[in-house]
């Protein structure tokens, strides 16, 4: 048995360091994406916002299982119209990259509502403070909307990171099977013919990385929400 860990443990080191990849790059996109995207939905202005709501709906209304079928599987039926944009059929045939691509498009729409009821529900008496104090419009988003609703935010975006962690794992239905945390556990139950101790360590992997993130975000709302806590 101490030779069989042994032998998988690279195997599993590699596949954590893989699942990390497709969270956080996954995580960083629709994050980035998705702060002005909020903004914009927020707009009164229908021509605006509706793109914005449809994307959020669709994305958010839709398993992401289905999603990643539809961009790597979908997108091989046009691949001779795509071969004539050479750089974009160099990332889509990637099934790294269609992975990165449909998870950060998932995280988005999740994030986009998370930001959007932050940034709704800043309390009247600061955005009344900054007209008070001649702020323009985008003075009042930038000093005092986006930081406060971004703090208030975090909690739940917490939860959407850990959500996009486990999202990762779907990856098994593309070419992905052998380099991730569940995909090196199937790896091993197919040459082991061991069924539960494969995905008994990929689950402990993923509870220790969860922990990670939990730890790493609870330090930041603490730092960054401790005006919010009631002095004695």
């Amino acid at each position: 048995m101490n030779s069989l860990f042994a032998e998988y443990a690279p195997l599993f080191a590699n596949g954590v360091w893989v699942t990390l990849q497709l969270t956080f790059i996954s995580s960083f996109i629709g994050l980035v994406f998705a702060l002005p995207l909020a903004f914009a939905a927020l707009s009164r202005n229908p021509l605006i916002s509706t793109p914005v709501a449809s994307f959020s709906y669709f994305f958010r209304g839709t398993p992401l299982l289905i999603q990643i079928y539809l961009l790597y599987y979908g997108l091989g039926q046009f691949s001779a119209e795509l071969r004539q944009i050479p750089w974009l059929w160099n990332i889509v045939k990637q099934p790294y990259w269609c992975a990165i691509i449909a998870f950060s498009m998932n995280t988005c729409a999740y994030t986009i509502e998370i930001f959007k009821g932050s940034f709704k529900n800043t309390p009247k008496g600061e955005i009344e403070a900054a007209i008070a104090m001649g702020m323009s419009k985008w003075q009042i988003f930038y000093r005092v909307i986006f930081p406060s609703g971004f703090r208030r935010a975090l909690p739940a975006y917490s939860n959407e990171v850990i959500f996009m962690l486990h999202g990762t794992a779907q990856v098994f239905v593309i070419a992905l099977t052998n380099l991730d945390i569940l995909g090196v556990a199937n790896r091993m139950k197919n040459v082991t013919f061991l069924q539960f101790t494969p995905y008994l360590i990929a689950a402990c992997l993923y509870l220790a990385i969860t922990f990670l993130l939990i730890f790493i975000f609870k330090k930041c709302e603490k730092r960054w929400l401790s005006y919010l806590q009631p002095t004695n």
